[in-house]
């Protein structure tokens, strides 16, 4: 459990979306002033997304490494303070506030970062025991790799591809100190960065969230290292691929790409892959949110070829046996379910089996229908409301592309919930009325209630983080400065009105 029954609020704000003169948000002092400025909100939780660094597509579902850190997000004045980066090199990193510009980001932080490292003295007693662990072993191998041959790892020489172990012995002796050590002192410096601000940030009370994909990248380390994982051919290339069928998103469905699991090997050793990333993820959050968790359950697997979702079958997954062993292992693991999408009595069933919260969307909850199980009054106490999420519009930007008529018929099935709720709070614009759904969603049952930055501020379309089924433009949200004092106090007073 996440909370023992505790009412609870945060805030969904990914480092990436944090102000700050760097192109993107990082781990450094503007981190900290967010999270200061959750701590006079009085939230008690700060919801990120994926940590880790972003292939092709930026998106952060897409990692090369399922467990590795970002490195956009590394501080660079904390570079500085250490004698590894000097104020001119600093300075060249500066970009306008706005969007991230993730062309920019790539052509321009990873060469700073190689001259951090050119600096740094590889025989730290600190470091070598990171290099010694092995960690990012995997993942050193497969960066140092993809800079020399590029492409995905299944256009890599073929004793590459197939990882040869003397073949990869031999590559790893000759890239050692220009590629190997670099990759894991791009990730020892996150880690290290990263275990600061966490510390800082609970001990101001506050817990973090963090998002643990389902799936991995096929081209990553995790499908290059583990290949019989997955459901991948002689050549390794993927047989089938994950997505979603048909839905509110999407007509076609959605074509993720991602390789599936081979959930019968996985059985043989008990899941110790999966046993391990949620390990690594708790060393890195208080709290894991699962995504597409149904994929346990049940997932959908699309043939590879195919180019849109609407082709796939359901095929069985581990379902509670994989959970079970979690807990075996490493005890009463705190998860959030994410369950939204089409739901059967199988996914009920895991979750309760479970006990893990499942997520409710109150953006999803007005079409009507009374028995909508997004509506607050309908949410049973072990859920997580949220406004929306990464994937949804902002409420205001939902309200603001509804017509008038549509408005009008929203404000009354609005106002009648926040009757149901015994909320007293007026409004007539558009803008007003999605400060009330935030009122609405806080007033809710649920447990724990997470609040996306945009909508606390009131932004519009254009602070979209994704649009699903789209190829490009998404991730790219950044605030440009930091919400305000009167954003804190709002807040706070609906936190205390509603016991949170």
């Amino acid at each position: 459990m996440i909370s023992n029954g505790e009412r609870g609020a945060g805030i969904l704000c990914h480092i990436s979306s944090l102000h700050g003169k760097y192109g993107i948000g990082t781990l450094g002092k503007e981190a900290y002033e967010f999270a200061d400025f959750l701590k006079s909100a009085h939230v008690k939780y700060w919801q990120i997304l994926p940590l880790t660094q972003t292939g092709y597509g930026d998106s952060p579902y897409q990692s090369v490494c399922c467990n590795s850190g970002n490195p956009y997000f590394i501080d660079l004045e904390a570079l500085m303070e250490e004698g590894l980066l000097d104020e001119d090199e600093v300075k060249s990193c500066e970009a306008p506030s706005g969007d991230v510009d993730y062309g920019a980001l790539y052509e321009q932080r990873y060469n700073v970062l190689k001259i951090a490292y050119a600096r740094f003295n590889v025989k730290d007693e600190q470091f070598v025991q990171f290099v010694e662990s092995g960690e990012f072993e995997d993942y050193a191998l497969f960066m140092s790799l993809k800079s020399r041959y590029s492409g995905s790892f299944d256009t890599f020489p073929e004793s590459y591809k197939y990882c040869d172990n003397l073949a990869l012995k031999e590559f790893k002796n000759t890239v050692y100190k220009s590629d190997y050590l670099y990759w894991l002192f791009i990730q020892y410096i996150f880690k290290k960065q990263w275990k600061k601000l966490k510390e800082y940030v609970n001990s101001l009370g506050i817990k973090i969230i963090g998002d643990l994909p389902l799936y991995v990248a096929y081209d990553s380390s995790d499908v290059w290292a583990r290949p019989e994982l997955f459901m991948l051919d002689r050549e390794l290339k993927p047989t089938k691929v994950a997505g979603v069928p048909p839905d509110y998103f999407s007509k076609t469905g959605q074509l993720w790409g991602n390789p599936l699991y081979n959930w019968d090997v996985m059985a043989e050793d008990n899941y110790e892959w999966w046993i391990d990333r949620i390990k690594k993820a708790m060393e890195l959050y208080d709290v894991i949110r699962i995504d597409h968790f149904r994929g346990f359950d049940r997932y959908y697997a699309i043939p590879a070829e195919d180019e849109t979702a609407e082709g796939g079958e359901w095929l069985d997954g581990p379902k509670a046996r994989l959970f079970f062993e979690v807990k075996k292992r490493l005890g009463e693991v705190p998860i959030i379910a994410e369950d939204l999408g089409i739901m059967d009595g199988g996914v009920e069933r895991l979750r309760a089996a479970t006990g893990f919260p499942g997520m409710k969307v109150v953006l999803f909850a007005f079409d009507g229908k009374s028995s909508n199980p997004y509506l607050p009054h309908n949410m049973n106490k072990n859920s997580v409301a949220y406004t929306g999420t990464h994937d949804n519009a902002t409420s205001l930007g939902l309200l603001n592309r509804m017509t008038d008529a549509q408005f009008k018929v929203f404000k009354k099935r609005l106002r009648a919930e926040l009757e149901k709720e015994a909320v007293v709070h007026p409004f007539v614009t558009r803008e007003e009325a999605a400060r009330a759904l935030v009122v609405c969603t806080l007033a809710s049952p649920a447990n724990l209630v997470i609040i996306p930055v945009q909508d606390l501020i009131g932004l519009g379309d254009e602070a979209r983080m994704n649009i699903p089924s789209t190829p490009s433009g998404n991730w790219q949200f950044r605030l440009t400065e930091l919400p305000s004092r009167f954003n804190a106090a709002v807040m706070r007073k609906i936190v205390e009105e509603y016991n949170r």
